[in-house]
């Protein structure tokens, strides 16, 4: 019997407020989308102008969803888990492009509310149901990159 494992932990802070929209149908889910930017281990000294951050795409459904737009915003430092979802879709242009995201299982503060401002609102965490699944809706595809995020992302 052969075990397979994709889990994924993050700690970093919010890149901007989450991008959060709602599937289409009887029962809309929250669909939050975000990125973390989280600090390398070790700079490289011959090169202090190298990249020190990674900027990691997370998103997040249903329950998550809703707790990442109540509580989230930019700045927020939290503590991810989840795992890593890739896929593919193909652009306007017509070019094949590759995704890569976390998809979040478990999300909670990693700072004091002090630290926070207090804008936590007294929440601590959101942990998905045991056996849970967050499927991508199929209506839903994959979603345009938002407006304005090309400025964030490492690589042109």
């Amino acid at each position: 019997m052969t075990h397979k494992m994709n889990k994924v932990i993050l700690m970093g802070r919010l890149t901007r407020d989450p991008d959060v929209r709602y599937s289409q149908g009887e029962n809309p889910m929250a669909i939050a989308r975000y990125t973390l930017a989280v600090d390398r281990r070790f700079a490289k000294r011959d090169n202090p102008d190298a990249q020190t951050a990674d900027f990691i795409g997370c998103v997040a459904f249903g329950r998550a969803g809703e707790f990442a737009e109540r509580y989230l915003k930019k700045g927020t430092k939290i503590c991810v888990s989840g795992r890593i979802q890739t896929g593919s879709y193909t652009n306007k242009d017509g070019v094949k492009v590759y995704t890569t995201d976390v998809v979040v299982e478990d999300q909670e503060f990693a700072e004091s509310k002090n630290a926070q401002g207090g804008a936590q609102g007294g929440a601590s965490s959101y942990s998905a149901p045991q056996g849970a699944e967050t499927p991508m809706p199929a209506d839903e595809g994959f979603m345009n990159i938002p407006d304005g995020i090309e400025e964030e992302l490492p690589f042109s």
